[in-house]
């Protein structure tokens, strides 16, 4: 019964193939857009988590991700965070989304810093020109950005409709991509004397949850977050686009059972006859109708597999001309597999179906 499975399988290649390659691109579109989101909102994260502060101290209010505060925490604030118990070091942060051209989603998440502070927190090196100036209309670029957008030291890059020269680049990658002077920023935005965020940095040894809920006893009007705690944050910080992934996997099953249903149906129709021969040698009608779904089952998993490799393929290409980050969990390849699957299973029941009713004498002399 294996083997009549897989010779119909390969009875006609240019239709199976055309069906195993429908299947996969359902589950290209699965895999690489809920992985593309997925990624791209981890990997902002693990870079918002890796400035080497335990804690971010935002103002009362805020919302959603880093870039859409204002400038309403005071710097004059920083010796009384610092006072608190266990906070070492807080270091003034701005951070603001500008719209750009060159991006996939039109916007970049733009620093402002005070390098003499920022970078030794950071553990920020520069690794070609030099460091930020106090006030300049200058920035710097960590070095995957760099090679991604082939940016030389003396080039420009528009920020707020006019021109920033590159003055240096810098490892490791940590917060925006993309740094300026925290005063240049300020006086951009009507923010003098004011940040957005304070990076808090903990004394060696102390536990980060009780120097969380010192912070936030002295100052329970704002908001403190840890950086640890920043990938799960921004994962669940916009629903909208979790609903907008299930309508995209819906959408992708819906089309692979189509894809099944279709080539199964055909499948059916030719082998009348065979089916008739069958049912003559006396194979029950729910045999035949297992036979037609195992082959239905064999296009949906060699879809998967094939959807899956162009993922991996396309996967590596981006990486290689963008910083954008495709996750493939094990989570996301078991969910695409199950999906993949019960459509072709429910693609191939009709058809299952119609060939088990049918008539052997009938289908014996069907032409």
């Amino acid at each position: 019964m294996n083997n009549l499975v897989f010779s119909n399988f390969l009875h006609r290649p240019a239709r199976t193939a055309v069906s195993v390659i429908g299947i996969a691109i359902g589950v290209l579109l699965i895999v690489f857009t809920v992985g593309l989101a997925n990624g791209s909102m981890r990997e902002r994260a693990q870079r918002e988590a890796n400035v080497g502060a335990e804690i971010f101290f935002r103002p009362s209010g805020s919302v959603g991700l880093s870039g859409s505060e204002s400038f309403s925490l005071p710097l004059d604030l920083v010796p009384r965070v610092e006072s608190v118990e266990g906070v070492r070091k807080a270091v003034g942060l701005g951070q603001n989304m500008v719209e750009v051209k060159d991006s996939k989603t039109g916007e970049r998440l733009i620093d402002g810093i005070d390098f003499a502070t920022y970078a030794p927190l950071v553990g920020m090196q520069v690794i070609e020109g030099r460091a930020l100036g106090e006030s300049a209309d200058e920035a710097i670029v960590d070095t995957a950005f760099q090679y991604q957008k082939g940016i030389k030291i003396g080039d420009k890059i528009p920020i707020w409709e006019r021109e920033f020269t590159i003055v240096g680049t810098y490892e490791p990658a940590a917060g925006a991509r993309v740094k300026i002077p925290l005063k240049t920023m300020q006086n951009q935005l009507g923010g003098e004397g004011k940040v957005t965020a304070f990076l808090l940095k903990i004394d060696d040894g102390a536990k980060v949850e009780t120097v969380a809920d010192n912070v936030h006893k002295a100052f329970p009007d704002n908001q403190i977050l840890l950086t640890k705690d920043l990938e799960e944050l921004y994962m669940s910080s916009v629903p909208a686009l979790t609903i907008f992934l299930n309508v995209i996997i819906g959408v992708a099953a819906i089309i692979s059972a189509l894809v099944v249903l279709l080539t199964m149906y055909t499948t059916v129709t030719e082998r009348t006859r065979q089916i008739g021969i069958m049912k003559s040698l006396g194979l029950s009608n729910p045999a035949i109708a297992w036979l037609i779904t195992k082959e239905a089952l064999l296009i949906s998993f060699s879809g998967i597999v094939l959807g899956v490799v162009l993922t991996v393929v396309l996967r590596g290409v981006l990486g290689l001309v963008t910083t954008l980050e495709v996750e493939l969990s094990p989570i996301l390849l078991a969910i695409v597999t199950v999906v993949g699957l019960i459509g072709g299973a429910l693609g191939g029941l009709y058809p299952a179906l119609r060939a088990a009713r049918l008539d052997a004498v009938e289908s014996l002399s069907y032409e």
